[in-house]
């Protein structure tokens, strides 16, 4: 069973915001959403673009390559809902942002 890792501090992620985390060999996006952490693939599904340097709409990060857009809260993409990405377990303990990779 997977462990939570943590991976940010809340304080390095201002509302609204998104970034890249690199936790092993695995990129991660992590992204800010009214306070609340959500962590997804950085990898998108449509061609591998980088979803934590996409632009963040509320819980819609759209990827900077090509557009796909995701919901950051699910993974599930609104541009074509068999091609989602994956969902990471995030949570806050203190003031660090923890994640359960899979």
């Amino acid at each position: 069973m997977s462990e939570f890792i943590s991976i940010a501090k809340v304080t390095d992620l201002k509302p609204g915001e998104g970034r890249v985390i690199t936790v092993g060999d695995r990129e991660v996006a992590l992204f800010n959403v009214g306070g609340k952490f959500y962590a997804i693939s950085n990898t998108c599904a449509h061609q591998g673009g980088p979803l934590g340097e996409g632009t963040l709409d509320g819980n819609i990060v759209s990827c900077p390559w090509h557009g796909w857009r995701f919901d950051v809260t699910t993974g599930i993409t609104v541009t074509m809902p068999t091609m989602n990405v994956e969902k990471f377990e995030c949570v806050i303990e203190g003031d660090d942002v923890k994640i359960k990779l899979t």
